[in-house]
């Protein structure tokens, strides 16, 4: 597997279905505490038409794990170093849950020159409920937690029982009883990060509000619920109302019926994503 070294010395780890490929690539961005391995499907399944790109984010998987940089933003600027390393001036973006933080912070921060389409997957636009926000306001942006709520889920993930709080957090994504070989797939994923460095960046991802720039979102984007997700489908909607022209794509439990859509219904998946790429 390849990797590139981030200007502040930490070594990440990629995979390039077809470096030498032209066209505009798709990079695909991974969730907390999981990896690109996520993305297998993709990367068999959308590959064959286009260049897809899969990054672990630092200290997921087998990238590095240094004890600095556990921030959204630090996150966004490895991936736009990313795309140095490539040579690619532009490309399709898709994130899923933590990895669309990233490409909003991303956008906010560098704007949209180098990103062509965007496909936001099953991520909030706040996931903490602060007590600024209106009750109306909570359910918009799709907060699963309030604040000590959060505090707590993050001292249960850096204490003792680590292991199991975080397995625990993860099975509460599934509506009902997951596929066994989905469920041990994503179990398998999740040692991946050390609770050093998984409780910051979690703490700090839930921290982000991103309803301001979801107005200032100027390209092509769509958005991707489902119905047995623990993200809210009204909360998605509510994203592909505040960005321009945005489409809305929601898995009915019938196709899908977790977080996880693109490993439930891989085939479905990739067909959504390539249909709005290819509009």
């Amino acid at each position: 597997m390849p990797t590139f070294t981030t200007r502040d010395g930490v070594e990440l780890a990629y995979e390039d279905t077809d470096p030498d490929a032209g066209g505009v690539p798709l990079v695909l961005l991974h969730g907390w505490g999981q990896t690109q391995a996520m993305f297998r499907h993709q990367l068999s399944g959308l590959s064959p038409d286009r260049r897809v790109v899969t990054l672990d984010q630092r200290g997921h998987g087998r990238s590095a794990k240094p004890h600095h940089g556990y921030r959204i933003a630090r996150l966004a600027a490895d991936v736009r170093e990313l795309l140095d390393h490539l040579g690619v001036e532009r490309v399709d973006a898709l994130g899923w849950s933590m990895g669309v933080s990233v490409w909003w912070s991303f956008l906010d921060q560098y704007g949209s020159d180098r990103i062509r389409r965007f496909v936001a997957v099953d991520q909030p636009a706040a996931v903490a409920a602060v007590p600024w926000m209106s009750t109306r306001e909570q359910q918009e942006s799709g907060a699963i937690f309030d604040v000590a709520a959060l505090v707590g889920l993050a001292d249960s993930l850096a204490g003792e029982g680590s292991e199991k709080a975080t397995t625990a957090f993860v099975r509460s994504m599934f509506s009902g009883e997951p596929d066994p070989a989905v469920w041990d797939f994503v179990a398998s994923e999740l040692g991946t990060i050390p609770p050093r460095a998984a409780v910051p960046l979690l703490f700090d991802h839930c921290a982000q509000d991103w309803r301001d720039v979801l107005p200032r979102v100027d390209v092509p984007t769509l958005v991707v619920g489902c119905d047995g997700s623990h993200v809210s489908p009204g909360s998605q909607r509510y994203i592909a109302e505040q960005v321009p022209g945005a489409q809305l794509y929601v898995f009915p439990v019938t196709e899908a019926n977790s977080h996880f859509p693109f490993l439930e219904n891989p085939d479905r998946f990739n067909a959504v994503v390539a249909e709005s790429l290819d509009a």
